[in-house]
């Protein structure tokens, strides 16, 4: 079974480097898939140029759900247009 695949902000990280999964383009994928974000389970975050193994955690401090990646393992990839991820 492949790990889901979600849009994440790189941009968007907290004091301890996990990204939020608090926008709406996550929201979006999220909703598309219909994927429930479970403590402990393995993703792919991507943006538009980026894209990183993850490992998704809830955040009691912010209330949110946040993605653990490995700064020093980012991909960088070609932009890939949602026509050719519905396919």
């Amino acid at each position: 079974m492949n790990n889901p695949r979600i849009f994440a902000d790189f941009q968007n990280a907290d004091s301890q480097g996990r990204l939020r999964l608090n926008c709406i383009g996550t929201i979006e994928d999220l909703s598309r898939q219909g994927t429930k974000l479970i403590d402990g389970e393995k993703l792919s975050v991507y943006s538009e140029e980026l894209e990183a193994d993850a490992i998704v955690t809830y955040s009691d401090e912010e209330k949110i759900w946040v993605a653990t990646i490995d700064w020093d393992k980012i991909k960088e990839v070609a932009e890939v247009s949602n026509s050719s991820i519905d396919s």
